[in-house]
């Protein structure tokens, strides 16, 4: 899809790479603020900071660009009232690879773009809504040698598979492993540790 300076919702891993692509193409006189978080998830806090930025005036076309792996339900409740009613030439882009996070509310105000490769995809083959102890081991030892680009694949589709089922207790601490695990990945720690400390932690966070 292509990529227009508006408000919208990006659904990429490459949170610069965008929005030097945004700035391509925006008017000359625009300006972007960037809140862009690389290890860490989108917090209230960062939220606040947003918000603050986007009330100041200014004359030109203002960019926000908020980047991050998972913005929490709070954060986007947070962010809604004013994503429904920006200031005046202010723009809102977020940025994000796990669309299924996102929440009804903010996908309807934001046009949704799309640009991760299918291809990239992978197959899960593993059951989140009745996850136990037993089909934990199983999936471990059926991955256990699966290389690190693969196991980044199979880490974030429990991620968005675990948040889409809400079927777990996912809160700031469990985003927050989240993150690290995947960093964790990048930086070439063995794949079924990650996967086992993922999973198990999921299970301790299940609804009951």
């Amino acid at each position: 899809m292509k990529l227009e300076p508006i408000s919208q919702v990006i659904i990429s891993n490459d949170f610069l790479g965008i929005v030097e692509k945004l700035k391509e193409i925006a008017p000359k006189d625009s300006r972007f603020e960037l809140f862009i978080k690389d290890e860490t998830n989108f917090l209230v806090s960062d939220a606040n900071e947003v918000i603050a930025k986007a009330y100041l005036s200014s004359k030109e076309s203002v960019f926000l660009c908020l980047g991050a792996n998972t913005f929490s339900d709070v954060v986007q409740n947070r962010l809604l009232k004013i994503i429904e009613e920006p200031p005046k030439n202010k723009y809102f882009i977020l940025i994000t690879p796990l669309k299924s996070a996102l929440l009804p509310t903010i996908k309807s105000r934001l046009p949704v773009i799309n640009l991760l490769d299918n291809e990239n995809e992978i197959e899960l083959n593993l059951d989140l809504y009745n996850l136990n102890l037993q089909s934990v081991y199983d999936f471990i030892q059926k991955n256990r040698r699966t290389n690190i680009q693969d196991g980044i694949k199979l880490t974030e589709e429990i991620i968005k598979e675990a948040i889409k089922s809400k079927k777990y207790n996912i809160d700031e601490s469990l985003l927050e492993l989240f993150s690290k695990l995947r960093t964790a990945l990048d930086m070439g720690s063995p794949v079924d540790f990650i996967l086992t400390t993922l999973l198990l932690k999921l299970l301790a966070k299940k609804s009951k």
